[in-house]
Formats: C-alpha cells, structure tokens, sequence
C-alpha cells in the first residue's frame, strides 16, 4: 500500500509544521535492543528466552501507562515504572531463578537497557529528511534523560522532547497531545502524530492532529486492517518506513526529498 495515490487532489501532509513521533515500537526497535543487552549481560551465566522476558517486561509497562493515563497512581518516570515491573517479575515464579544474578546495581544497569536501543533501518534517514521540511520531536511516555540517551544511542535528530514528566501523564491522556500543541504553538491540523499503534494515532485525531500510521514489525495494537483516509480507511497517511513520510513531506512543500 502506498502512501497516497498519484491522483490524489491534496497531499495530506500540506500544511504541517511539526511532527511529533511514538518512539519505542515506532523509532527504535526495543524489542530487539532490550532482548540483545539480556543476553548479553547473562552471556555465560544463563540460557533463557529473553526475548519472552522483554515482550512480559513491555506488555506490564503498556498495563501501567494505560492505567495512569486514565487516572489511577503511578510513577510518571518511566525509569521508575521499569524498576517497579523488574522487581515484580524477578519475584514471581516463571524469573525468580534470575534474581540472584542480580544485585542492586545490575538491577538498575538492566533498566537503562531501555536507554539504549536502535533505530529501525529507515529512522535516520527518514528522520533528516523530515526534519528539512518541519520540526521533528518526541511525543513519549519515555523520560527525558530516557529520550536523550536514545537519541545519542541511536543518533535520532530531534528538535524537541516531550515526555510524560513535562507534560503530565502517559499516553493517550489528552495531556500529552495538548501540551505538544501548547508547546508548539501550534494548531491541531498543523501537527502531526506518528506512531505504530492506534490507540495513539485515534487520541491524537481527537484533538485535531494528523494521524499518521507506521507499519513495524510485532508491534501490538496495529490491526492488518488499517488504511489511509483516501482508502476508506481513518488514518491520513499510511506507511512502511520514515522515507516515505519525508518524500511525501517533501512533496507537500513543493521541495525536493
């Protein structure tokens, strides 16, 4: 599917400034960077299907974010939100055999495995190309040293973070989307949200935003059936890589990608 017909009689991107980016699932691709740090770190002391690990760690953290967005208690550190959901897991029955590998300090180096994960193959390039034509920022429930220490990880060129911390919650509470908006000073339609989950792209166009859908590999809540507006579909723009974006971006401010 492409991002838009040729015969299209507007490009959906004309007339955004900013676009502000999921990044976890979206940008990097955490479920390989955590799962390689795990099995690198227990290299020669464990043999265990990390990977399964990561997916429980990241599934607990989606079940954390959710409930505070809708208002229950919760840590807005997502540093914080990790170390809570490690510690639960290393005391239940399918890890706790791992928890004497890990004292204080190994506890918190695994934490900032988060930190330190890579871009998906188009992320830089599709993000420079973006960034020639609009401002390019974050819009996570990662914290801000958490976004930072990505973007040097992964060389992400960004010209602003937004976090939960600055803005208030986790996603899909409205803080996050009006806040990037205030931030900006921006009006919603002139802002778009990117992300390979849904539930983020529907609350962003509850307030006016873009949407615009990213397919990536195993990420959750990213239904087969999604399709762009011009196809009948809910989404302004659907792609399979940043370059697409940045090309139609491009195209939209009649300059070359």
């Amino acid at each position: 599917m492409s991002a838009v017909s040729a015969a299209d009689a507007e490009n959906p991107l004309k007339g955004v400034e900013a676009f502000v980016f999921d990044v976890w699932g979206t940008v990097v691709d955490w479920r390989k960077g955590v799962a390689e740090h795990l099995r690198a770190f227990f290299d020669g002391k464990l043999d265990e299907d990390w990977d399964s690990f990561t997916a429980e760690w990241r599934e607990n953290y989606y079940q954390q974010t959710f409930s505070i967005a809708a208002g229950g208690a919760g840590s807005i550190n997502v540093d914080v939100m990790h170390r809570g959901i490690l510690d639960k897991m290393l005391a239940s029955p399918r890890w706790e055999h791992v928890a004497p590998h890990l004292d204080e300090s190994a506890r918190h180096e695994l934490v900032l495995f988060w930190h330190r994960v890579p871009g998906w193959p188009d992320t830089v390039e599709g993000l420079y190309g973006m960034k020639k034509h609009a401002i390019i920022g974050t819009l996570s429930n990662g914290s801000i040293r958490t976004l930072v220490d990505m973007a040097k990880y992964a060389e992400l060129p960004w010209d602003v973070l937004f976090s939960s911390e600055l803005l208030g919650s986790y996603k899909p509470n409205p803080k996050m989307y009006l806040g990037a908006l205030t931030h900006l000073n921006l009006q919603p339609h002139q802002c778009a949200m990117v992300a390979a989950h849904i539930y983020d792209l529907r609350a962003a166009a509850t307030h006016g935003m873009k949407a615009v859908f990213v397919r990536r590999p195993r990420e959750p809540n990213a239904p087969d059936d999604i399709r762009p507006k011009s196809e009948g579909g809910e989404v302004d723009v659907y792609v399979e890589s940043f370059v697409e974006i940045a090309n139609l971006l491009a195209e939209a401010k009649g300059a070359p990608a």
